[in-house]
Formats: structure tokens, C-alpha cells, sequence
């Protein structure tokens, strides 16, 4: 007899998301015709370790989860293809899963769990970096070269006989081109001719795995081609690190209700009629989530370090920035007025030697101190994976009196044993650091990002800010699903009694207010968020939150471990969820893409070159999610261990473990790093 836990597939029924199962719909890229018997002879392979999909699909009574719903969403096909449907190890009649496997896998397994925490014990040490062979270099340099060559011989020929192709780059009738015909080189010679891996249309929910629309090129990437068919692959490319990108659970619900309640948009910027009683809700809540006085919300997480920065800097004082910030921390400082200088990425010699430098000689010229110092970093780098070393800071901020900004937007929510960021990572009080920066976008599901500081700081943010002016308000979704995530992490108690409404004047608005003996990382109080507001029992208690923090870890650890292993040359912190995989030919990035993307089970991944990273050094970048089981690392890193033979990838100098060996000690690798 069947679990009473388990739900019976519906009968079949006609469907929108249903989708055609036969790939001889879709034309061959000219691109893969060199390389596709090494894709047959990779697949092959992958099948003949394929396991019998179960026959009953692991998914238990919910409120979240309707028999419409589950006809439109969870069966676009009539088989459990390549094992992403339905786990393939059905469940036993104690095990009750709420969520749906497409969008956030089952695991069971308490042993597949790993908490993120640094050991006081050990010193803080930066990873390092592994250098290929020099061929790997030559080759790449020579790639780039040809390709630099050959597109100029192409634009040279082609001014001249093919002018209708060349009309927007060129003069004409007294106008000059908007394009520019040196900066859109790149663009055009090089990047076109890997088009097809980057801005692939997606639907559904970008949870655990992702319906990509089925496309291809006659034109060498000019045009695509959209056949009309889809197809589901598991999702190792997208900011989601917890899992609660879903469309169906506690917070979904919450999110259709506040739609109903309060609509889909604030029709206004902050300080003109646009903020409604979420807003103060959810500013207190992100306060009290990291450890903060106050704090401001922002729609984009962009807009958050570009309109936030010049605000806190101006004339006269100095930025020091980590030489791999992010674009929206450069546009920031730029646009501040404030001069700008640059330490080796994570490297504390070199910010200490430039301290002690720019400390001692005052402002160019006239050499008078600077009206203030501000020292910004990111607690997680988001193309590198390396975890920035707080402690040292730390004491350099004690010893050298500056202000620090921390740029969280990868590392909240997805590092410390609380969630909380790398703060919690290292057991460091956060109202020692002066400014915490995030983004709502990677750890919860939502969009916009926010600044958290002492009360008097953000004040003066909310109105000096371009973003709480100009910028549209954060819309009730959007918040609703901030405050509802954000909440199921700290878990939520019925005894409020430390928690009182007061009036913030700068802002006109009432904001809840924690008092300065809360115990951080602590409970929301059921006072923090709306009282129509209500989250399942396992939300609202914090446990399903842990377990998700829980698994991130362990998935983290086991991708970046396993890798390594298997001989291939990786960036970034264990813990980190993002895990760079160096590729450096430009050549083999697009072909790594397109082979993950045509295995048995398709594989989305996101691969990076330059501008965004140094020009030799092309990378996939993978992004781990709680979402995902075991199965799911195994089956990436089994695709990477036929990739890397064939491509030629694999140039690490540790040990190498065979991938049989990998999978089956994945959680004494995992506690042994």
C-alpha cells in the first residue's frame, strides 16, 4: 500500500507547460558539429550509471500544494526525465516533505547537514591560488589573438564590401554612430560567438531546477531561432541560495495574500506617498536580522551601493576599495567625488601598507587629513568565492580609526550557523562594523537591497540617499516575501514585550524599534511582522530555515571538496556558495556550456569571461543552493569529471580521488577540509 504521505500522480490532462519530448525538433548549432561524438560518448556514459526513476513521487499532503497546481506545474512530462522530476529514491512513510522536488529538492538525510562556522581555533588563511601549465596560458593568449585578428580582418573587409552591415557603426547624413565602432569590438568578434550560453530565456521558478526555452542559431548567433519547445534542466546558476525562490509554500502564500491586500506596486519613491505600513515592518525586521539599530530598504540591490555610497562620501575624503568589489561599489565611489584607492584583493598586507601610507600623507597636494576614511569590502566576492578576512580588519579599524563598510550581498542569509552573514561566520559583534550593505536578491528570494547602521547614520541616508527620493518604493510582494523569509530564519516568538512602536521623525513614518539588551542573533518577536501574516509551523518555528542553512553548508563543501579532488582548479572559501571552476580558454568556456547543456540530464550553468574577470582566466561559476540534494552535486560533478577529461581542464596539483570514491566519502570529505 502506497505512503499515506504520497501523492498519486493525476490522471493526464491537457496542460500549457506540457512539453514535446522529442529533441529531433531542434536543429544541430553549427558551433557543435566539432565536438558532438565526445557529447554522445559523454551521455552514453551517464547512461549506463542511470538509475529506474521511482514510481512514486516524494511529495506529502500540503496546503501549498492543489491538484490544478500540481496538473500546471509539477508534471510538464509524463516520465520522470533524466531523475529531476521526482527524487530517485521514493520516500518512506515516515519522511513528509512539503515542498515540490523541481523546486526544492528532497533529502532526508541528516547527515547530508554541515554548519557554517569559522573554527576560533585556526587562523583565517586565503586560499591559494593554483597556477596552470604554461601551454594552458599560451594557448589561451593565442585564442584571443586569433580572434582579435580575424575579427579585425572581417570589419576591414567588410566596411568595404558589405557597407548594410556596417551602416550603425559608420557616419551617416551628418550624424555620427551612437555605437562605437572600438567598444562594441569585443561584443561583436567575440562574445557574439558565444551568445548562445549567456541571456538564455527561462519560465517557471528558478529553484532547484529551471524550464529553459529550447533555441538555436543560423546566423552564427545574429538571431535566434525558438522552436517552441522547453526543456527542464537542473539549476546550478542562480541566485538562490536557500531555496526560497518557490511558488508554492509559506512565504508564497503570504505573498499572494499581501497582493490582495495591498497590490502589486507603491505607484511612488519613499518620501512621496510611496511607503507603505511594510516598509517600516520590513526595515525593522532586516535591523534586528543583522544585528543592527535601524536600517533602509532599497528596490535594487544595484542602487543600493550607487546612491548610498555618495551619500556617506564626498571631497576631501578617501574611499580604500578592494581591488574585486563589485560594479555597483565602483559607480558609487566614482559619482561620490571622493578619492579612491586600491588594495590587493583580501591581501592584508598590501590595506595595511596602504593605511599607513595614505594615514601619513594626507590629501594630495595640500596633504591635510582626510575628512574621513572608508574602508569598503564585500563579505563574500561574488566571482571569486573568497571570504573576506573580518578579523584582520578588525583590528586594523581599531588600530587606524577607520569607518568600514561591508558589502554582504552574497553572504547574508547563506554564511554563519544563525544565517546572519559573515558577522556570524566569525562570531564578531555587527555594530562593531559601521555600515552592513546586503541584497534581499540571493538568500531570499526576493529583490532590492538594504543599509543597516546606528539609527542617527541612517536617518541622514534616508534623506541624502538618490534612492529614497528618486527611486520607486520596493513593491508589497517584494516585501511580503522579504519579510516572510527573513522571518522564518529567525524563527518567531508570541512574547514581544521588548519591542515598542516609536515615531522616527526624519522619516515621518512609524518604525518598531528593538531595544539595545535583545539578544543578537535572536527571535523576531510575533509583533514584528503583520498580524494577517502567517506562516506554517515549520517556518514559523525557524526549523525548516536551519535545515536549509544546514544543507547550503553541506553542499557548499562537498561541490568545492569534490572538485578538487578530481584534479580541477577552483577559487573561493569552502562555505562559499559560489564555486568557480577555471576554464581559461575562451573556446572551451562556450563548449563546456553548451555540453552541460546536452547531457542526459541538462545541466544550466553560468560561465564568465573578461571584462567581468581578468582575461585569462574564464571560469564556470557554479551557485549551490539548499535546493539541491546529493544526487545533485553527484550528478555535476560526474559531468564535470567527463568534461574535464575531455577539455582538458583537470591541472590541480593535490590529490586526486576517483569520482566512485568522491560520492561514496562525500561527507568525510566534507568534514575533513
Amino acid at each position: 500500500m502506497p505512503s499515506p504521505i504520497a501523492l498519486s500522480s493525476p490522471s493526464p490532462a491537457p496542460s500549457i507547460f506540457k512539453k514535446k519530448r522529442s529533441h529531433a525538433q531542434l536543429h544541430s548549432m553549427a558551433t557543435a558539429a566539432s565536438y558532438l561524438s565526445a557529447v554522445h560518448q559523454a551521455d552514453s556514459r551517464a547512461r549506463g550509471h542511470d538509475i529506474s526513476p521511482a514510481s512514486t513521487p516524494a511529495l506529502s499532503t500540503s496546503s501549498s500544494v492543489t491538484s490544478s497546481s500540481e496538473d500546471t506545474v509539477l508534471h510538464e512530462s509524463d516520465d520522470n526525465y533524466a531523475g529531476l522530476a521526482y527524487p530517485r529514491t521514493p520516500p518512506t512513510s515516515e519522511q513528509v516533505f512539503t515542498t515540490v522536488h523541481t523546486e526544492f529538492g528532497h533529502c532526508a538525510n541528516e547527515n547530508y547537514r554541515c554548519v557554517s562556522q569559522h573554527n576560533p581555533n585556526k587562523p583565517v588563511t586565503e586560499h591559494k591560488i593554483e597556477e596552470p601549465p604554461y601551454y594552458i596560458l599560451i594557448t589561451t593568449y593565442i585564442s584571443y589573438l586569433m580572434l582579435i585578428v580575424f575579427g579585425h580582418l572581417r570589419d576591414f573587409f567588410g566596411k568595404r564590401f558589405a557597407k548594410e552591415y556596417f551602416t550603425h557603426l559608420m557616419p551617416y547624413d551628418g550624424y555620427a554612430p551612437l555605437n562605437s565602432d572600438f567598444d562594441s569590438f569585443y561584443t561583436r568578434r567575440l562574445k557574439r560567438r558565444m551568445d548562445d550560453c549567456f541571456s538564455h530565456p527561462v519560465t517557471g521558478v528558478a529553484g532547484r531546477t529551471i524550464l529553459v526555452y529550447d533555441r538555436y542559431s543560423e546566423d552564427c548567433n545574429y538571431t535566434q531561432i525558438y522552436p517552441g519547445t522547453k526543456t527542464r534542466a537542473l539549476n546550478i546558476s542562480s541566485y538562490n541560495y536557500l531555496g526560497f525562490a518557490q511558488a508554492r509554500g509559506g512565504c508564497a502564500d503570504a505573498v499572494e495574500e499581501s497582493i490582495k491586500r495591498f497590490g502589486v506596486s507603491a505607484c511612488g519613491s519613499r518620501l512621496e506617498g510611496g511607503s507603505s505600513e511594510l516598509h517600516p515592518t520590513a526595515e525593522a525586521l532586516v535591523a534586528r536580522f543583522v544585528g543592527m539599530e535601524d536600517s533602509l530598504i532599497s528596490s535594487m540591490g544595484f542602487a543600493t551601493n550607487s546612491t548610498i555610497i555618495p551619500a556617506l562620501a564626498g571631497k576631501g575624503c578617501l574611499v580604500i576599495s578592494d581591488e574585486f568589489n563589485h560594479a555597483s561599489i565602483r559607480v558609487g565611489v566614482r559619482t561620490s567625488g571622493a578619492q579612491v584607492r586600491m588594495f590587493k584583493h583580501n591581501d592584508m598586507q598590501s590595506l595595511e601598507s596602504l593605511l599607513r601610507e595614505v594615514i601619513s600623507q594626507g590629501q594630495p597636494k595640500t596633504h591635510r587629513p582626510w575628512k574621513k576614511i572608508l574602508v569598503i569590502v564585500e563579505g563574500l566576492y561574488s566571482m571569486e568565492g573568497s571570504l573576506v578576512n573580518l578579523p584582520q580588519i578588525m583590528e586594523f579599524k581599531k588600530k587606524y580609526k577607520f569607518y568600514l563598510f561591508v558589502d554582504e550581498a552574497h553572504s547574508i542569509g547563506a554564511l554563519g550557523p544563525h544565517g546572519r552573514g559573515v558577522c556570524d561566520y566569525f562570531g564578531i559583534n555587527p555594530r562593531s562594523v559601521d555600515v552592513l550593505m546586503g541584497t534581499f536578491t540571493k538568500s531570499f528570494g526576493a529583490a532590492g537591497g538594504y543599509i543597516a547602521g546606528p539609527k542617527h547614520l541612517i536617518d541622514a541616508l534616508r534623506v541624502r540617499g538618490y534612492s529614497g527620493i528618486y527611486a520607486e518604493a520596493m513593491s508589497p510582494p517584494v516585501l511580503t516575501q522579504i519579510i516572510a523569509s527573513m522571518a522564518s530564519i529567525m524563527g518567531i516568538t508570541q512574547h514581544s514585550s521588548k519591542s515598542t512602536l516609536t515615531l522616527t521623525p526624519s522619516s515621518s513614518v512609524s518604525t518598531l524599534r528593538s531595544s539595545d539588551d535583545d539578544v543578537h542573533p535572536g527571535i523576531a518577536p510575533a509583533s514584528a511582522i503583520p498580524s494577517w501574516l502567517s506562516l506554517p509551523p515549520a517556518l514559523a518555528d525557524g526549523s525548516e530555515a536551519r535545515m536549509r542553512i544546514h544543507r547550503l553548508a553541506f553542499n557548499s563543501r562537498y561541490l568545492h571538496a569534490g572538485l578538487k579532488k578530481l584534479g580541477f582548479i577552483t577559487y573561493g572559501h569552502p562555505f562559499s556558495p559560489i564555486v568557480p571552476l577555471l576554464i581559461y580558454n575562451p573556446g572551451k568556456m562556450a563548449t563546456f556550456a553548451r555540453m552541460m547543456r546536452t547531457r542526459q540530464t541538462p545541466i544550466v550553468v553560468v560561465v564568465v569571461a573578461y571584462p567581468a574577470t581578468p582575461l585569462v582566466t574564464s571560469r564556470v561559476r557554479f551557485c549551490v543552493s539548499a535546493a539541491h540534494t546529493k544526487d545533485d552535486i553527484d550528478a555535476v560533478l560526474q559531468a564535470c569529471d567527463e568534461l574535464g577529461d575531455i577539455l582538458d581542464l583537470k591541472h590541480g596539483h593535490g590529490e586526486r580521488w576517483p569520482l566512485e570514491q568522491i560520492v561514496k566519502r562525500s561527507v568525510e570529505l566534507v568534514n575533513n577540509i
